[in-house]
């Protein structure tokens, strides 16, 4: 049996992205085959593509951190799911595409009655937002926050579980997604024509509890300057290194997935060492997840709890055909896209709504 799937034969541009049809894959011992229902896109694919992301695999590789699918075959040894069973992964890579093998362990059921396109955008992006609010720092209600990229996936995340917990929210975004900052809650500031910290300090006179900043590099210390005295800067992302969805420095081309990381390690610990009491931590979804596996899945079961009683709605963008991977990349590339963009594989019949 065929499938498609998509790869990156070289680093660079949406242009490295190609559409294979192959053999599909056989579960190997412990394994499962799944049949891809929704694949996210996300910028650590942009920058695995660019080769500067941490997880950055070997030539050639399968983008796609996050996926939810249907059990489609056991492999030897693998136990406790049913063929047909919903089910969700964060791979890290090799979502993108109809089929794909994962260890047993690495999937979690997924309620019924979901829309498999709301799902996935929990995998990474919820995750990343639930973890930061309750893991990194513990929030509690009143307290204000400033939130970078506030219409995007992860920043649209954030303002759905802040609301919940009666956090005063403050969203750095576009003119173009100050309305839907607005209707989750959020107070928009446009990052294009005002000065953040200025505003910040403003409305609030001594500075917000948390900052969230995805975009990392110097930008952490203007997030820095927006704390409150005792305040701190949670850093999940590295995205100052991407310019139009392309690398910055504009040498594409070759794997540096550590370039960014001594730097980043320096703000870090600039941030203890500077006056003010404003800590700067690091939040890694992957590495939170190798280390505490169990709290991953605790999580992502609550999320989806909280989908199915609609007390969160994910914000979808666009759903592309998987064949179109390379359309995604541009259009995330771009910015300024509200929500999650999804890949649908031929097939798995997602604009019919829930699975």
């Amino acid at each position: 049996m065929k499938h498609t799937r998509v790869i990156v034969n070289h680093y660079g541009g949406p242009d490295a992205l190609q559409v294979l049809e192959e053999e599909c894959p056989e579960p190997g011992n412990g394994e499962v085959r799944v049949r891809v229902l929704a694949a996210g896109v996300s910028l650590p694919d942009l920058m695995m593509r660019e080769g500067i992301h941490p997880e950055t695999p070997s030539l050639p590789f399968t983008p796609g951190w996050d996926l939810v699918g249907v059990v489609d075959r056991l492999g030897a040894g693998a136990s406790g799911l049913e063929p047909g069973q919903i089910v969700a992964a964060l791979p890290i890579y090799g979502a993108y595409a109809e089929f794909v093998c994962l260890p047993q362990r690495e999937l979690v059921p997924v309620p019924s009655g979901l829309d498999a396109a709301e799902a996935v955008s929990l995998v990474l992006n919820y995750i990343t937002a639930y973890q930061m609010l309750h893991r990194s720092v513990k929030v509690r209600p009143g307290q204000r926050v400033l939130i970078h990229g506030a219409a995007g996936g992860v920043g649209s995340a954030l303002l759905q579980l802040g609301r919940l917990v009666e956090l005063e929210m403050y969203g750095t975004c576009s003119s173009r997604g100050a309305v839907a900052v607005s209707d989750l809650g959020g107070i928009p500031i446009d990052y294009q024509h005002q000065d953040f910290v200025k505003e910040i300090h403003d409305r609030t006179s001594e500075g917000v509890d948390v900052v969230f900043d995805g975009i990392g590099g110097t930008h952490m210390w203007r997030s820095r300057k927006a704390l409150r005295p005792g305040g701190t800067v949670v850093v999940y992302g590295l995205t100052s290194s991407l310019r139009g969805g392309r690398l910055a420095s504009g040498r594409s081309g070759r794997r540096h997935r550590f370039r960014e990381i001594p730097i980043f390690a320096l703000y870090i610990a600039g941030g203890w060492f500077l006056p003010g009491r404003k800590r700067v931590v690091p939040y890694s979804i992957q590495w939170l997840k190798r280390l505490k596996p169990a709290l991953f899945r605790q999580d992502l079961i609550a999320l989806f709890d909280l989908l199915r009683q609609q007390k969160i709605k994910p914000l979808i963008a666009v759903r592309f055909p998987l064949a179109e991977a390379r359309h995604a990349h541009e259009l995330l590339g771009k910015g300024g896209v509200t929500g999650k963009i999804v890949l649908v594989p031929k097939g798995s019949s997602l604009e019919s709504g829930a699975v």
